[in-house]
């Protein structure tokens, strides 16, 4: 299947001439592995990963506490 898709923007351009000319493939091929990926239908299932077991989980610690605000401090004869 033949395919003309216009209006790419120039951003988007670049990034697809970028990984041609850095992988060696053709304008078509990154395009198209692009499309494959992005709509979810490569052979590979891509693992996404968020912070969802861990979302929660913090645990107050005064250690902790008194490091992060110690980087908050501003030292004054630094900002002279």
């Amino acid at each position: 299947m033949q395919y003309t898709i216009r209006k790419i923007p120039a951003a988007l351009d670049k990034v697809i001439r970028g990984r041609a000319r850095a992988g060696g493939k053709s304008i078509n091929e990154i395009a198209v592995a692009a499309l494959v990926q992005g709509l979810g239908l490569g052979s590979e299932s891509m693992v996404r990963r968020d912070l969802g077991d861990i979302a929660g989980t913090w645990t107050k610690d005064k250690a902790v506490d008194e490091a992060l605000a110690a980087q908050d401090r501003v030292d004054p004869d630094l900002w002279k």
